[in-house]
């Protein structure tokens, strides 16, 4: 390879300095070898990188492609170095964080805030599954952390966990869902009438799982909790959400939560992770999920929590005709 990154550094320190002495003196060279270095590296290029016709040297339209791109490269070196002074001191490369739909991936901005305050080089990689996905995400090695895992680990051990909190849930539908002129509480025999909407298992290994459905229930199946959401809004089907979400949405008009006979039992959140990782970014964050104000921003909801709503949500009785 004909570049070396020491003579983009001499380059670089041309253009900002605005001479070769000025640059030499900031590299701690005489002007001599600055020179000889870029004489060096425009024979190695077969181009010129300075106009040198006039009183001072300027960089020609080669020589600025160059810098443009070579300061790319300059950047993605010091971060390595960084990096791997940083690996060995104990922190990962990459931190994969797989957060279950049912949290939303937004909530831990907050806590990522903190994490990039201490500059440990650990880059951090967020995706969201769904129900049995999270499991699945820690036994294929896509997540190093889960958080917000629900039912039992895979079979077979290697994985930790502790309770983040419990989720309970409610039923709900759109005020103007068919739903609404049924009998309550509702009956399963009552629910089975109306199309169910469900967000899919992003599990590939492990047996997807199904939750809130009743046999034979024509079902809406979509990608995420806020897809499902809009779709209750939509009026497209009914089934259960988080009951914070569920209360947002009954505060603000849009959903209507109705009482049922088979209520949907309230759910653990966990935080997961294979036992073996000992990296610092993870323990630092495993140490910061433990604290019970993050377990509870995580679990709460964003949007009433922000805006201070303290209102009940309007819940429709089982006396109302």
């Amino acid at each position: 390879m004909k570049l070396s990154l020491d003579a983009l550094q001499v380059l670089d320190a041309i253009d900002r300095k605005g001479s070769f002495a000025a640059a030499a003196n900031e590299l701690n060279r005489v002007p001599s070898a600055v020179t000889y270095s870029i004489q060096q590296l425009e024979q190695d290029l077969d181009v010129l990188l300075f106009d040198r016709s006039g009183h001072r040297a300027r960089l020609t339209a080669a020589g600025y492609e160059l810098l443009s791109e070579g300061r790319h490269l300059l950047r993605a070196a010091a971060d390595l170095e960084c990096r791997i002074h940083q690996v060995a001191k104990g922190w990962e490369t990459e931190l994969r964080i797989a957060v279950d739909t049912i949290i939303g991936a937004e909530k831990l901005f907050p806590l990522l805030d903190q994490f990039y305050q201490l500059e440990s080089g650990t880059r951090i990689r967020i995706q969201t599954e769904v129900l049995a996905g999270g499991w699945d995400a820690l036994l294929s090695e896509r997540a190093d952390l889960v958080i917000g895992a629900s039912g039992d680990p895979p079979a077979g051990g290697g994985f930790a966990s502790f309770l983040l909190g419990r989720l309970k849930f409610s039923f709900v539908a759109a005020p103007s869902h068919s739903v609404n002129k049924e009998p309550l509480p509702l009956t399963e025999a009552s629910i089975l009438k109306y199309r169910a909407i469900s967000v899919a298992d992003s599990s590939r290994r492990l047996p997807p799982r199904t939750v809130g459905l009743i046999s034979g229930q024509d079902v809406l199946t979509l990608p995420s909790m806020s897809a499902k959401t809009a779709a209750h809004i939509a009026g497209l089907g009914v089934g259960f959400l988080p009951s914070n979400m569920a209360e947002r949405e009954a505060a603000a008009g849009r959903l209507n939560i109705l009482p049922v006979e088979n209520s949907k039992a309230a759910g653990d959140a966990l935080v997961a992770w294979r036992s073996n990782r000992t990296g610092k970014a993870l323990r630092w964050f495993l140490d910061q999920l433990q604290q019970p104000e993050i377990a509870r921003s995580l679990l709460s909801d964003q949007l009433e929590s922000s805006t201070g709503n303290k209102n009940p949500p309007p819940v429709r009785s089982s006396k109302e005709k």
